[in-house]
């Protein structure tokens, strides 16, 4: 929570050592007899001349201690040394330990070309202490015993209060104090990569993406998904600009910095409306422990906002998670990989990505997330028949070895669903939404379910959850296509495809919407642009020749002659895209052709964007809907008509 920093009567001190052994702020408590201190009841790395520094501005709070007064009390008068360095390493180590930045204190603040302050609020031996604000025309100080008196005057009234119960926000503003932020939502900005290899960037994008995943499966606050926040990766915007883009209460940001085994994380909670800093924190860990120190993260700032811990969270994250460090760093390498291909990089990067989740397996074989991310990577792979069984079975023994893992039981349901297994795939979306309530994965493959199977009113309110825990604008696209409302998924597929440059699969749902509009030029820029991100750039060239000559047929056309022979060179193979192509043209022959070839081959068809649960429902089929092939495929699929 932040608090008021109130400044204190000169010469109301806090009690030396002699008087008080224990001084507590915030999360820490100070031993100043033993020269300890302790985060949580964790005793933190600090001793020497921070802890020096520490101890005169506790003895001194809200005071100005200059930087001659803390010279003569941490040096001896016969030490040569640069002071001012000495003191300003000692300063920043002394921020490192608690937290705090000098350029937002919470605790330490630096008083130009004077010294330094001690801000925060503070108790001693479990008794408050308060600093009241002297009106500003005052200049009689009050005697030190009636300020003692109105301290602990004020501190009894508190007491009382809070013991009635009634520690609000009217009591918060009766007495001058900010109330505590409402946070309801949070953004988890991409941790900065502050080590000295580049390489390393991995190894931060992977802290991130698990901080997120672990605060999101706490359930009483809104988490924003990683792809909405990594376009705010190194970005010079203000964060009260960041917060208010993606519609947030707070911000969580922070910096990694790994040497070898140790890794050293800092982050930060800050209240977007205000730019106030609420929590802050810096952990060392070796990185056998980093899914730990992750925990400890989700643990304390789920504190500071408030968030009401289900049973099933705490006891996740309250249950040690030690990893073999081989096996992590081949985890991250995977998803690394993985969002680079997401980014555009091509066929080899997703290639690397299985490989990487393979030799993470190699190395912990009961690694859960391994054997998630080695199914993922098998949906991305050109298909061939063995792929759904090692997605079928990396999916089952990742939720086999972690039920509570919500990602593991959305990728069995994805995989249950190219399998047409439509109740058991629904069954795990439902149980991965029940884990994590913020999964965007669960939600989105939801809205597909209930699409699929008439439920449209619960898949738009689905669809609905989507945009507020991922407001990337693509994510209404299909809904909209769905309901036949092509022009607002144009809308915000274009706002998406400004936005977020190199989305492909943003090209592929464009080019969708302008197919059904008839809008052959922009289908083949936006069709072109999506066939060249997967290799093939000679298409665009052909559509255009073709529109040339034939309009809007010619181009569609000339399509299915394009999809045909790159499913005859084996390098592509979309049977439903061909079917829906011909649909269009009214060659229901074909259509049906297509439709059987599926699916007689759906173990190698399942990643075909309409097949099979869109063909139920896709506009480019609705030519079909009468013909009684179309029922009794519809039968054997298993889906209602």
């Amino acid at each position: 929570m932040v608090n008021s920093h109130i400044a204190s009567p000169t010469g109301v001190k806090l009690a030396t050592p002699t008087q008080s052994r224990i001084v507590r702020f915030a999360l820490f408590e100070v031993d100043l007899e033993t020269g300890e201190l302790r985060k949580s009841g964790m005793r933190q790395k600090i001793a020497g001349q921070p802890f020096e520094v520490l101890r005169v501005l506790l003895e001194r709070p809200q005071e100005i201690v200059t930087r001659e007064d803390l010279q003569q009390r941490i040096w001896p008068a016969d030490t040569f040394v640069d002071y001012d360095l000495a003191l300003r390493k000692a300063v920043t180590r002394l921020r490192e330990v608690l937290g705090d930045s000098a350029e937002s204190p919470r605790f330490i603040e630096t008083v130009p070309r004077k010294g330094y302050r001690f801000i925060a609020p503070l108790s001693t031996n479990g008794d408050a202490v308060s600093f009241p604000e002297l009106p500003a025309a005052t200049s009689t100080r009050p005697p030190r015993y009636v300020s003692i008196a109105i301290l602990l005057g004020v501190a009894a009234i508190a007491l009382l209060l809070a013991g009635l119960g009634f520690m609000t926000d009217q009591w918060h503003r009766l007495v001058g104090m900010s109330a505590p932020p409402q946070i309801r939502s949070i953004a988890v900005l991409p941790l900065q990569n502050l080590s000295a290899d580049p390489s390393q960037e991995y190894f931060s994008d992977g802290l991130t993406d698990a901080l997120i995943t672990e605060l999101a499966q706490i359930g009483s606050f809104r988490v924003i998904s990683r792809t909405s926040t990594v376009q705010y990766k190194r970005t010079a915007k203000p964060l009260p600009q960041i917060a208010r883009e993606l519609n947030v209460d707070a911000i969580v940001e922070g910096t990694v910095q790994r040497s070898g085994d140790e890794v050293r994380v800092s982050a930060q909670l800050i209240e977007a409306a205000s730019d106030h800093h609420v929590w802050a924190a810096s952990y060392d860990r070796s990185l056998s422990d980093v899914f730990t120190l992750e925990r400890n993260l989700t643990a304390e700032i789920a504190g500071e906002i408030r968030g009401r811990l289900t049973t099933e969270a705490r006891a996740r994250l309250a249950t040690p998670q030690p990893v073999n460090p081989k096996a992590l760093e081949a985890y991250w390498q995977g998803r690394y990989h993985e969002r680079s291909y997401e980014a555009g990089s091509g066929d080899e990067a997703k290639k690397k990505s299985a490989e990487w989740f393979q030799q993470a397996i190699a190395a912990d074989p009961n690694f859960a997330l391994a054997y998630v991310g080695l199914a993922e990577a098998h949906f991305r792979l050109s298909p061939a028949e063995e792929d759904l069984d090692i997605i079928m079975s990396a999916a089952e023994k990742a939720v086999a070895l972690d039920p509570g893992l919500a990602h593991a039981h959305v990728v069995l349901g994805e995989a249950y669903w190219a399998a047409g297994r439509w109740k058991e795939a629904e069954h795990e979306f439902r149980r991965g939404i029940a884990l994590n309530p913020n999964d965007v994965g669960s939600h989105s493959s939801l809205v597909n379910i209930l699409d699929v199977t008439g439920r449209f009113d619960e898949g738009w309110k689905e669809a609905e959850i989507v945009r507020a825990l991922d407001p990337k604008p693509g994510h209404m696209a299909w809904p909209y296509y769905r309901r036949r409302q092509y022009d607002r998924a144009i809308e915000v597929l274009q706002i998406s495809v400004k936005s977020h440059a190199g989305s492909a699969y943003d090209h592929w749902s464009l080019a969708q919407n302008y197919l059904q509009k008839r809008m052959t030029k922009e289908w083949i820029a936006e069709v072109g642009a999506y066939m060249a991100s997967v290799g093939f750039p000679e298409v665009t060239g052909h559509l255009q020749r073709a529109a040339a000559v034939g309009g809007y047929r010619g181009a569609l056309r000339q399509w299915t002659k394009e999809l045909e022979r790159l499913h005859a060179r084996g390098a592509f193979y979309w049977p439903g895209v061909l079917a829906q192509a011909y649909a269009m043209l009214g060659d229901k022959e074909r259509a049906f052709y297509w439709l059987e070839d599926a699916y007689t081959h759906r173990r190698q068809s399942y990643n075909d964007p309409y097949l099979w649960g869109r063909l139920r429902i896709d506009p480019g089929f609705d030519s079909l809907r009468a013909d009684p092939r179309y029922e009794n495929l519809m039968s054997r699929l298993g889906l209602p008509l």
